[in-house]
C-alpha cells in the first residue's frame, strides 16, 4: 500500500496549454529513471486566443477534455504553466539568512517597482536559488509574477476537464527543466534551447547545470501557417495538423520555407545577441530546437548552415523508458512539441508541499 501511495505522489500530468494545441505528458517519477506513461496532443478549434489571453473558453475546454480522455492517466493532479507579456520572471538580489516572512516583505517591495500592475491584480511567488557571484554577500532570488486573470481562467478550465491543477509554473522554466533533466550535456558547455511555437520564441540558456538566462520574443509559426493556408487555399488548422503529423506535401515548402527560415534565423540571432549583451558571456555554439517549428523539413540543418553553429532537434524522450502501451511512432512525430509539457511533468509534489 505504501508503494502505491509513493508512486502516486511522484506521478503528475504536465499540461501545456498553447494557443493552438493542448499537450500533456504523464511521467512515472517514482524511481531514478523516469518513464513515459502516456502523452496526448489535441488541437484547439478556431481562434481561441488573443496573444496568450483565452477568448474562447469553450474551444479550450473541449481540447482539455479530449486530452484528459486520450491520456488515460490514473492521476488527475496536473502542473500548468503561463507565458506572455503579463508574466514576469526576474532575478533579484537579497540578504542571506532571512526568514520567509522577512523575504516576503522585501519581495513585495521589489515587485511593486518591477510589475506594471497593482499587486492585488497579480499572483507572486519567489524561490531562493544560490549565492550570487555577481553580487558578493547576496543571494539570488527568482521573482515570478503573473496577472490573476491569466492564471484563474486556466485553473477554471483545467478543473472542468477534470484535472486538479496543483502547481502553476512559467513555460520558460519548464522548458529549462526538460533540458536539464533529459539532455545529456557536458557541464563545461553552454547550451541554448529555443522553443518556437505558434506565437512565441522562448529562449533558455543553461551552463554548468544551471539556468542562467530566459527570455520570450514575439515570433512564431502563426504567420507562416496563415501564408501556407492562403497560398494553397486550405484551412489553417489543416495546415497545422499536417505539419505536426509530418504529412504536409513537399511542394508546400518549395518557395516559402526559405523565407520563413531566414526570418527565424534573424530572430534567434537577435535573441542570442541580447543574451550576450545582458550576461557578458560568449556567443553559444550549440542550439537545441523545440516546439512546432522543429517539425518543418530539414529545419535543423538549414539553421545550422545559415548560422554556422550546431543545431539539433530536442527530443526529451531520447533514452527515456517508454511504457509498452505508448505509440512510439506518434510520439516521435511530436516529441519536440512536448518539451514544455515534459518539463512540467518532472515536478514532484514534495517540491512544493513543505
Amino acid at each position: 500500500m505504501k508503494s502505491l501511495l509513493r508512486k502516486k505522489a511522484n506521478t503528475i500530468v504536465g499540461l501545456d496549454i498553447g494557443t493552438k494545441f493542448v499537450k500533456a505528458v504523464c511521467l512515472d517519477m517514482s524511481t531514478s529513471q523516469p518513464k513515459l506513461l502516456s502523452f496526448a496532443s489535441e488541437p484547439i478549434q478556431g481562434l481561441a486566443f488573443t496573444e496568450r489571453e483565452i477568448k474562447d473558453l469553450d474551444a479550450v475546454s473541449k481540447a482539455l477534455k479530449k486530452v484528459q480522455m486520450s491520456l488515460k492517466a490514473k492521476t488527475k493532479e496536473a502542473v500548468i504553466a503561463v507565458a506572455g507579456s503579463t508574466v514576469i520572471s526576474k532575478l533579484v538580489y537579497m540578504d542571506p539568512n532571512q526568514t520567509d516572512y522577512e523575504m516576503e516583505l522585501q519581495i513585495e517591495l521589489e515587485a511593486d517597482s518591477l510589475i506594471p500592475y497593482p499587486l492585488e491584480e497579480v499572483y507572486l511567488d519567489f524561490e531562493q536559488l544560490r549565492e550570487s557571484k555577481a553580487h558578493p554577500g547576496k543571494v539570488e532570488v527568482l521573482l515570478s509574477a503573473a496577472h490573476r486573470d491569466l492564471i484563474d481562467s486556466r485553473i477554471t478550465l483545467v478543473r472542468e476537464a477534470p484535472f486538479d491543477p496543483v502547481i502553476v509554473d512559467i513555460e520558460s522554466n519548464a522548458l529549462a527543466d526538460a533540458v536539464l533533466q533529459f539532455f545529456p550535456n557536458d557541464e563545461s558547455q553552454t547550451v541554448v534551447c529555443v522553443n518556437v511555437g505558434a506565437s512565441l520564441l522562448q529562449v533558455c540558456v543553461l551552463e554548468k547545470n544551471e539556468v542562467i538566462y530566459v527570455k520570450e520574443h514575439n515570433f512564431g509559426l502563426n504567420s507562416y501557417i496563415q501564408d501556407l493556408a492562403l497560398i494553397h487555399a486550405i484551412d489553417t488548422q489543416e495546415v497545422e495538423r499536417q505539419i505536426a503529423a509530418g504529412t504536409a506535401p513537399e511542394e508546400w515548402f518549395k518557395d516559402s520555407l526559405s523565407t520563413f527560415i531566414g526570418g527565424m534565423q534573424q530572430q534567434i540571432q537577435r535573441a542570442l545577441q541580447m543574451f550576450v549583451a545582458t550576461t557578458h558571456r560568449k556567443m553559444p555554439a550549440h542550439i537545441l530546437l523545440a516546439g512546432g517549428a522543429a517539425n518543418l523539413p530539414n529545419i535543423a540543418s538549414e539553421l545550422s548552415n545559415d548560422m554556422n553553429m550546431k543545431v539539433d532537434i530536442f527530443n526529451p524522450f531520447n533514452g527515456m523508458a517508454i511504457d509498452p502501451k505508448v505509440d512510439t511512432a506518434a510520439l516521435d512525430l511530436i516529441a519536440p512539441q512536448l518539451s514544455i509539457a515534459t518539463g512540467l511533468a518532472t515536478r514532484r509534489l514534495s517540491q512544493w508541499q513543505k
